[in-house]
């Protein structure tokens, strides 16, 4: 990969990243006619890849700790979620410990479908309406 300028004018972000995955039953009660067997409950394995801000080189966050932190609020359920549903929890959670930071959060399931989400910064005051917990 060739060496890119730096631009004084543009600031840079850093990210790390961690992955985990996690099995889970769902349903879709208002599935389409289409794909009406989603209305039952059926397992997928959830896959799970969280990209984080961090402020310097130096394990700002280190890994390990942020991949068992990332378990801990999935705790294995989906509650009938859909993949957005558990990523907007997933990261009303994270920006509770890591605040002011940039997140972006990967959810799949069977490494086939999924959805992407990117998360501006916010502080730890913010709240979300969602009454829902990942707990």
């Amino acid at each position: 990969m060739p060496k890119q300028e730096m631009n004084s004018s543009k600031q840079q972000s850093n990210f790390i990243w961690v992955t985990t995955q996690f099995e889970g039953f769902h349903k879709y009660p208002n599935a389409p006619l289409e794909v009406s067997f989603l209305k039952n409950k059926h397992r997928h394995l959830f896959g799970v890849k969280v990209w984080i801000e961090v402020f310097h080189n130096e394990r700002d966050i280190e890994f390990i700790l942020f991949k068992r932190f990332v378990e801990s609020k999935l705790n294995g359920k989906c509650d009938n979620r859909s993949c957005e549903e558990i990523s907007d929890l997933l990261h009303s959670e994270i920006v509770n410990k890591y605040p002011n930071r940039e997140i972006r959060i990967e959810i799949n399931e069977d490494k086939e479908n999924g959805s992407y989400k990117e998360y501006a910064k916010k502080n730890n005051w913010w709240n979300t309406n969602n009454k829902r917990s990942l707990r």
